[in-house]
């Protein structure tokens, strides 16, 4: 196989940092436990540091989504003996996963994840439904500190509700910022998301669970009667059980449910 290209160096406009510690790559390979006969894709692969023991733990099939086009030709010359290998150019973003699972199995999907696409990427992912089986990214920590996030704590945001509305999420170790090139400030870590194959709380629209829960965020420091005014009023909230001078991070995934299932019989708001 070519050695790993060299010359290209990080570009800021992609928030890239190239993850290098072969311990780190080793204990992140064992977490995601990929087998032959499953459809594993990397999201923005790089310099192919993590590429090769995935290629290697999934029998030789692996895709890559990859949007930086400097990076491409070194990882077609990289794996040009890996028939399985596939590149498809483009942002992830973007990228339809229902059509690229097609009839195939479900995806697994793995990635190192720039800062600045992490929160809209995953958003994107979760709204994919069964396309995909499970997801392992590195992220910041702080972003997978706000995923995992239980009611209460100061974590808790918009991005841990819809998560844990979608996924069961485990945040697995710490990624220190000497494990990168070039140097990160910040501490990252690995997330797993899996979807749930039955959900315990089910919004009848999950459109309006969302808004319900990006107004109830809005100002987190007010209560949920301030920030749902014209939504739903106090008394409705007490009707449901819950106590209108809460902050919205207090509330679990099924009190942000009770709260938009009543909206949706009433027709949005109360």
């Amino acid at each position: 196989m070519a050695s790993r290209p060299q010359g290209h160096r990080a570009r800021k406009r992609f928030g890239q940092n190239f993850l290098r510690d072969p311990g780190i790559i080793s204990r992140l390979v064992r977490a995601i436990g990929a087998r032959p006969g499953e459809r594993l894709v990397e999201i923005g692969p790089g310099q192919g540091a993590l590429t090769e023991p995935l290629l290697d733990a999934a029998g030789g099939h692996l895709e890559v989504i990859e949007l930086d086009r400097d990076l491409i030709p070194g990882l077609r010359v990289q794996f040009f003996d890996q028939p399985g290998f596939v590149i498809h150019e483009g942002d992830a973003l973007k990228f339809d996963f229902r059509e690229l699972r097609g009839e195939g199995p479900a995806l697994r999907v793995v990635g190192n994840l720039p800062y600045n696409i992490s929160t809209p990427l995953i958003s994107h992912l979760l709204q994919a439904g069964d396309a995909v089986a499970d997801m392992h990214f590195m992220l910041q920590k702080e972003v997978v500190d706000r995923l995992a996030a239980p009611p209460g704590g100061g974590d808790r945001g918009r991005l841990s509700v819809l998560a844990q509305y979608y996924c069961t999420v485990e945040s697995l170790f710490i990624v220190p910022p000497e494990s990168f090139v070039p140097r990160p400030k910040v501490d990252s870590a690995i997330v797993r998301l899996t979807p749930r194959a039955e959900r315990p709380d089910v919004a009848r629209d999950e459109t309006l669970l969302f808004e319900v829960v990006r107004e109830a965020f809005a100002q987190r420091r007010k209560t949920l009667r301030n920030n749902l005014k014209g939504r739903i009023d106090a008394a409705a909230l007490e009707a449901l059980g819950i106590e209108p001078s809460r902050r919205p991070q207090t509330l679990s995934v099924a009190e942000f449910v009770r709260i938009a299932n009543h909206l949706a019989e009433e027709g949005g708001s109360a």
